[in-house]
């Protein structure tokens, strides 16, 4: 998108010292056991608004995650993937950095809105993740984010439980390889990064399939050896949970079976809206972040993330002349 570029002056701006005088000082790590932070999802596809957005949540968080599709488009057109990060992710990073904020990068191989099908420029394009080519893409996509974002984990797959369930078997076998792939290089050059991927908690628990039969992630572990983390991605309004105290206290730490390994909460989030069988308000999405604080506290993850700061503007997103 093009709204990226805006991060530049958005380095230089939130690079600058805080003087005695600036509002709203970060929150101390040492208040909870967790860092918690936000992404650079804009409320809109506008350069200043995404800029802003970033700005205004800056000074209150301790950590940020880059939750992101392959720059598709960019990278079948043969563009070098090391300029088209340059061009997406450098004044974002640099921001970052010069907050001292840590950033946790999570690649997204499939459709991050519908996990029936692949990204939209793939689509486009009449490409797959299912070809080598492709493929090779990706593993190339991977090595030049490591190195140029230099994160403090690495996701190489979102809500694998959710394409297992949702999408061909064709494309999860194909993200299954992909992955796998791509942790061995990654490996070899940056021994030290710790690899995962993220699952979808609702899923896990059979309440997004309607069944509310238990099915676990373990199929996940085995399919994705690499992960030395796990990510945790959770809607529980979507789970046909009408009040966010009525999500159980092992809500996160049930899909871990026992494990004691890292764990990340990527994304996550309650509507404030109504929208069909679903009835909400800003105060019960207020009422889910203390429920989600209360079960992050008890599972001691590694980070918090909510990957939008803002309300999005659905309108804007939805015209077709936005800006890609």
């Amino acid at each position: 998108m093009r709204w990226r570029s805006a991060f530049t002056l958005l380095a230089l701006i939130a690079c600058k010292d805080k003087g005695p005088a600036d509002p709203d000082p970060p929150v101390a790590p040492s208040a909870r056991a967790f860092r918690m932070g936000f992404s650079n999802v804009p409320p809109a596809p506008d350069l200043m608004r995404g800029a802003r957005a970033v700005l205004a949540w800056l000074p209150r968080a301790d950590a940020a995650i880059i939750h992101a599709e392959p720059q598709w488009a960019a990278l079948l057109a043969g563009e070098l993937p090391a300029n088209v990060a340059k061009r997406e992710f450098e004044g974002l990073v640099a921001a970052y950095r010069g907050r001292n904020i840590p950033i946790v990068l999570v690649i997204d191989v499939t459709n991050g809105i519908d996990r029936k099908t692949e990204s939209a420029p793939l689509v486009s394009a009449g490409r797959s993740i299912t070809e080598p080519a492709v493929q090779a893409l990706y593993r190339e996509w991977v090595r030049t984010l490591v190195a140029q974002i230099q994160p403090v984990a690495l996701g190489l797959a979102a809500e694998t439980n959710l394409i297992r369930l949702a999408a061909p078997s064709r494309l999860y076998n194909a993200v299954v390889q992909m992955t796998n792939d791509a942790a061995r290089e990654v490996r070899a050059a940056s021994p030290a990064l710790p690899l995962f991927i993220t699952v979808q908690v609702e899923t896990a628990w059979g309440r997004l399939q309607g069944t509310n039969q238990y099915i676990g992630v373990e199929q996940d572990f085995r399919d994705f050896p690499f992960s030395e983390w796990l990510g945790l991605s959770s809607y529980p309004y979507l789970a046909n949970f009408s009040e966010p105290e009525q999500v159980p206290d092992n809500w996160y730490s049930r899909v871990l079976n026992g494990r004691t390994i890292p764990t990340v909460i990527t994304e996550g989030g309650w509507t404030s809206g109504t929208a069909g069988t679903i009835v909400s308000t800003p105060g019960k999405e207020a009422r889910w972040i203390t429920r989600q604080m209360q079960l992050a506290d008890s599972l001691r993850p590694r980070f918090v993330f909510q990957l939008a700061f803002t309300d999005l503007d659905l309108v804007a997103y939805n015209r077709p002349n936005d800006p890609q």
